[in-house]
């Protein structure tokens, strides 16, 4: 097992970083969250980049590599808030048709045993994925119907709660959906610890160019300790992510479900406290609509609660080493 990305790896991420800069800037990301705001052209040109398909064999039209490779891309996408249904995407690429493509764009929920069923980006989604115990299904979207949130967590993230759950066509039994579920969850995470990284450097950068009784804030040794641990919890973040990435390819290392939990716990913990920080350091102009440090909170916000909440990965972690 090796933790140390190649350099085939670091020049993937440079590419997916790179992209993400030029082709989904934040005024971009922000414009996801508006009526009809969806941009499909964009949304297939990251599907053109292979994106959904990396750890998907070739045969099946997929990139070929590992899983840990998907976990890597996800962290830097979820560093630049890049916005759409990037789980349902890669989860379900290879198994429904136009997916891989990004010419059919998929919903995903993941169906909970009471309260409401909420699914993100419905209204633009072609297809609908239903996670639950007994498998996976899918149906056309426009035969389920929804409430639209008037203001969702995420204002780049539109979201709908299902009024009715149509039956669909079963495409997986009990397994597929377990996979879904932790993998999912992984690459939650994986977006989490971006949004860490993302939120850091924004607070790094504001702390630098913001100026009081002369000098820049980021000089003042307050700020120096803040921004220091949420370096620390970034790098913790990341350490456990790709831990887990590289476990779910090699499972004979350890507990893959045990270092899945882990980096969900610490990866939430450094995206809502980062982010936190970075609203801090901006002071009173982190709190404005025009500063993008909100967006970061936001997007963790609703990231820690997809496939799995923080408790309910503090159980299992608990629970496994409680050898229950």
């Amino acid at each position: 097992m090796d933790l140390q990305p190649t350099d085939d790896q670091l020049a993937l991420i440079e590419m997916v970083t790179g992209f993400a800069s030029d082709r989904f800037p934040i005024d971009i990301v922000r414009s996801f969250g508006e009526p009809n705001g969806f941009d499909r052209d964009r949304w297939k040109e990251l599907a053109a980049l292979g994106t959904f398909g990396l750890a998907l064999p070739e045969t099946e039209g997929g990139v070929g590599l590992d899983f840990i490779d998907a976990v890597l891309v996800h962290e830097a996408l979820g560093k630049a808030l890049l916005p759409g249904p990037l789980l349902a995407a890669t989860l379900s690429a290879g198994l429904v048709d136009g997916v891989l493509d990004g010419s059919v764009l998929p919903a995903i929920v993941d169906i909970p045993h009471d309260g409401p069923i909420i699914v993100e980006h419905f209204r633009s989604s072609d297809v609908l994925l239903m996670v639950d115990d007994d498998g996976v299904r899918v149906a056309p979207s426009d035969i389920a119907e929804g409430i639209d949130v008037v203001r969702s967590t995420d204002p780049t993230s539109p979201i709908s709660i299902l009024e009715t759950v149509p039956a669909g066509e079963l495409i997986g039994g009990p397994e597929l959906a377990v996979a879904w579920r932790q993998r999912g969850s992984l690459l939650a995470s994986a977006q989490l610890s971006g949004n860490s990284i993302g939120s850091t450097e924004l607070a790094v950068a504001y702390a630098k160019e913001r100026e009081q009784f002369g000098r820049p804030i980021g000089s003042f040794q307050g700020l120096k300790h803040l921004l220091a641990d949420s370096w620390i919890r970034s790098e913790v973040a990341r350490s456990s992510v790709w831990a887990a990435g590289v476990m779910v390819d090699e499972p004979d290392v350890g507990s893959v479900t045990r270092a899945v939990a882990g980096a969900r716990l610490t990866s939430s913990r450094a995206a809502t406290e980062n982010a936190k920080t970075c609203l801090q350091v901006h002071g009173g102009m982190g709190f404005t609509w025009e500063v993008d440090a909100h967006l970061f909170l936001k997007r963790a916000w609703v990231l820690e609660t997809v496939f799995g909440t923080c408790d309910e990965a503090a159980e299992d972690v608990a629970n496994l080493y409680a050898g229950l």
